[in-house]
């Protein structure tokens, strides 16, 4: 983002989270900037994906947890009652590690989304299938394509389609959890690539796969371990100037 001026898009209050009576966040507070690339990075088992799913809500159908403080967007408790939480979902998109097309075409996939929002006219369907594909760097590599099953595409076209699945619905918000764990390296640097220009329009929250993926993409990074957030940095410094020793360690390679 140009210039010095950044606006919290996603603001984290004194969380903390347990499944079955097991600690996996303990009271993390951060504050996740718009327009910009924000990585989680950290041991297994440190709260990452948990934190992801808190942020569009996946976990609220999972019995047995407990919840406090508070997670707001542009200002508002994504947890407060009332809440739209399809809207929310809409407005806060999930990729996963393992690329899941649906069943179908290519084009039925980016439209899925946008049908089930009751969207029929053809000339904007295509706009969003044109759009979507562009903007996850895949429309030059499978414009000829559209109608291929998606399940013929490559692991890293898969991928970047699973993106701009997510993008087809037009959200304010990305979260990444190791998208391209599976990829070979020419793969994933197309998918870094694509990352690089979302963050005009998205907020982007990725848990990369390697501690070089997150210095590479990061704008700003936390590191959690064992469910707490040790240091969190804008910009890469943490990469090269931890203040924690654990941050240091981790990211040297001694532990983890």
């Amino acid at each position: 983002m140009s210039g010095d001026k950044r606006t919290t898009k996603i603001e984290i209050q004194n969380l903390s989270y347990a499944y079955g009576g097991n600690l996996a966040l303990r009271n993390v507070s951060l504050e996740i900037p718009a327009n910009e690339i924000t990585v989680f990075f950290g041991p297994a088992g440190g709260g990452k994906t948990t934190l992801l799913r808190l942020i569009n809500r996946l976990n609220d159908l999972l019995d047995g947890t407990e919840m406090s403080g508070n997670i707001y967007m542009d200002g508002n408790d994504i947890y407060a009652p009332g809440t739209n939480i399809s809207e929310l979902r809409r407005q806060v998109g999930m990729v996963f590690a393992l690329p899941l097309p649906l069943p179908g075409t290519v084009r039925e996939n980016v439209e899925y989304g946008p049908r089930l929002a009751g969207l029929r006219q053809k000339n904007i369907l295509e706009e969003i299938v044109y759009n979507s594909l562009m903007q996850a760097a895949l429309w030059d590599e499978i414009k000829d394509r559209l109608d291929s099953p998606a399940h013929s595409l490559s692991g890293g076209q898969q991928q970047r389609l699973c993106i701009a699945r997510s993008l087809a619905l037009t959200p304010q918000v990305l979260l990444l959890d190791e998208p391209t764990s599976g990829l070979d390296p020419i793969s994933t640097g197309k998918v870094e690539d694509s990352l690089y220009n979302l963050k005009e329009k998205y907020t982007i929250i990725l848990v990369p796969h390697s501690i070089q993926q997150a210095a590479r993409t990061a704008d700003s990074a936390a590191f959690f371990l064992m469910g707490e957030l040790v240091e969190y940095s804008l910009g890469k410094k943490i990469f090269t100037n931890a203040r924690d020793k654990r941050s240091e360690e981790y990211i040297t390679g001694r532990f983890g």
